[in-house]
Order: C-alpha cells, then sequence, then structure tokens
C-alpha cells in the first residue's frame, strides 16, 4: 500500500498501473490482489488511509488550540485543513483523483466516516460554551464540512494556488466570523 500511496501521490492514479506498484512494492500482482481485489480497491485503501493521516493532524492542530476556546479550535480546525488539503499528496490523492475514481457518493462517504465525528463534536462544544448559537448540530456539520472541502478544491484546482489560498483564507475566516462568537 505504501508503494501505491507514494506513487499515485506524485503521478496520479491514472498515470500509474498495478505492474509499476507491485514491481515497486516488491511482490507481485498475485500477491498484491490477494490483500486488494483490484485497482480500485487498493486505490480505497489508500485514501483511507491517507483520510485517517489527515485526521490526526487535524487532531494535533485541534489540540494544540483547545486550551483556548471551543471556537479557537473550531478555527484551527478550518485553516489546518486548508493547509494540509495543499499538501501535494493530500492533493492529488483526496481532491483530485479520489472524486473521480471513488465516485462522488464513495468519495463522500469516506470524507464523511472521517471528518464528520470531529466536526460535531467541535460544533457542540462551541455551542455548549455560548460562541455558536443552538442549531441542529448534524446538519450544521454537513454544511461546515461541503464549505470547506469545497475551499479546498478551489485552492487545488486553481492555477494559482497561492492566490487561491489567500482568497479562500478570507472566506472562510468571514464565514467562521459569522458563525461564532467568542462569548
Amino acid at each position: 500500500m505504501t508503494a501505491a500511496r507514494t506513487l499515485w501521490g506524485a503521478r496520479g492514479y491514472a498515470a500509474v498501473g498495478t505492474p509499476e506498484i507491485a514491481e515497486t512494492a516488491g511482490v507481485t500482482r498475485g500477491a498484491m490482489y490477494h490483500q486488494f481485489p483490484d485497482k480500485a480497491g487498493l486505490f480505497l485503501a489508500v485514501v483511507e488511509a491517507v483520510e485517517a493521516d489527515v485526521m490526526a493532524r487535524l487532531a494535533e492542530a485541534v489540540a494544540a488550540s483547545a486550551s483556548t476556546t471551543p471556537a479557537a479550535a473550531l478555527r484551527s480546525a478550518a485553516e489546518s485543513w486548508l493547509v494540509v488539503a495543499d499538501d501535494p499528496e493530500v492533493r492529488q490523492l483526496l481532491l483530485l483523483d479520489a472524486p473521480t475514481v471513488l465516485g462522488w457518493d464513495g468519495f463522500r462517504d469516506v470524507a464523511q466516516r472521517y471528518s464528520l465525528g470531529m466536526t460535531e463534536q467541535l460544533l457542540s462544544a462551541a455551542m455548549q460554551a455560548g460562541q455558536l448559537p443552538h442549531q441542529p448540530v448534524r446538519a450544521l456539520a454537513h454544511v461546515l464540512i461541503g464549505a470547506l472541502d469545497e475551499a479546498a478544491m478551489v485552492i487545488a484546482t486553481a492555477e494559482d494556488r497561492e492566490q487561491a489560498r489567500a482568497d479562500v483564507g478570507i472566506v472562510v475566516h468571514r464565514l467562521l466570523d459569522a458563525m461564532l462568537t467568542e462569548g
């Protein structure tokens, strides 16, 4: 799986076939297919691993800001996602390839499984602290994740990613400012 992640992360899913992955990993294609049903199954496992790593990085950012306020932790998670999403491997695997290879529903399912719980916890904590008006947490989490994922997509597909990151950063800050109070 490491070989597939490295190769796909650098060159993209379509550019790398299973023979190259098996050769790089030092295994036969038969051994690889014993572990994964097909190329798409291997890709799903890689995406799951990348999502887990992304969530660990976001959890670190949240933990670093948790001593302040729940609103600050939510802001930190959102800002960290935009930074992490611009990592070349994350950008290629999660933002460029996953929606195409897994299909929109498959991509959304994986992304929600990894991000929904943390997002709901952060929103609930902000509501309990009086820093966010009470509202349906699950619905708000889905809307916020959708906005942040689209923000990451804007950056990932921009010709000038640095400018896109700056522009999206302004919008995300204003969105969060409109939602949150430091109460």
